[in-house]
Parts: structure tokens; sequence; C-alpha cells
């Protein structure tokens, strides 16, 4: 049970970081951006994320109870990381268009994660699905903001 506590604050702990990076923006430079069509209120991505973290923390969980830290194991911690880079990237770099880069990356190593865990844990693995989901419609709204707001 303290492995579980161990990859979901893992999880939560990159979402805190991120955060903290967004609520800076969100009141200065972010807020002043032509927002594409579809981009949800504020409030929103904070509750989104947090049952996503969970997920993803639950994921890595139960593949890490079959496998240990195999490959599958390893291409989860490159997501988690590819992930705790691009709100840093975005929000504080203001870099849409880097951040894109790294959001082109997370989609790929998340999609690669999904399908290593479907092989050792199918639940593990739709446990990963939302998360995808979400990051396809995040690449969306930040093409969106880097189409609308390039110098």
């Amino acid at each position: 049970m303290l492995a579980l506590v161990g990859f979901v604050g893992l999880c939560l702990l990159v979402g805190m970081v991120g955060g903290s990076m967004t609520a800076h923006s969100i009141h200065h430079w972010y807020r002043f951006l032509r927002a594409p069509p579809g981009t949800p209120p504020n409030w929103l991505f904070g509750p989104v994320w947090m049952v996503l973290y969970l997920m993803i923390g639950v994921a890595g969980w139960l593949v890490w109870k079959h496998v240990g830290a195999a490959a599958p194991l390893r291409l989860w911690g490159w997501q988690l990381a590819a992930n705790a880079v691009w709100a840093p990237t975005f929000f504080g770099l203001h870099s849409p268009k880097l951040a894109m880069g790294i959001m082109v990356l997370l989609l790929l190593l998340i999609g690669l994660t999904i399908r290593s865990f479907r092989r050792i844990s199918r639940p593990a693995a739709m446990l990963m699905a939302p998360y995808f989901a979400w990051c396809v419609y995040a690449a969306y709204l930040n093409a969106g903001f880097l189409l609308l707001n390039h110098r």
C-alpha cells in the first residue's frame, strides 16, 4: 500500500509543480492571449488534472506490482517527466511553440505506455486512456494558442 501512495504522490507532486507555474501566469501572461474555440474555464483544469494524476499513479502501481521497474514502468516515468516539463515551458517560459513540441513527445510516450501496459494489465492501460484523450485536447489548445498568438 505504501508503494501506491508513492506512485500517486509522485504524480500529484508533478501536478503541484505544474499548477504553481500555471497559477502565476494565469493572472498575468495567459489572460491576455487569444484563446482557441473550446477553451474551458480556468477552474476546470485543476479538478481534471487531479483525477488524471490519481489514475496515472494507480496505473503505474498496477504495472509495478506485476513487473517491477521493467521497461513499461520506465516508459511511464518518461511520460511523467515530459508531463512535468510542459507547464513550466508553456506558462513559465511563455513558449507555446516549445510546449507544442513537448506535447507531441508526451502524446507519443503516453501511447507507447498504454500499449506496453495493455500487455501486462488491461486495467492499467484503461486508466491511462482518459489521460491520453485529455492530452490530445490539450494539444489542440496548445496549437490554438500557438497559432492565434504567434509574434
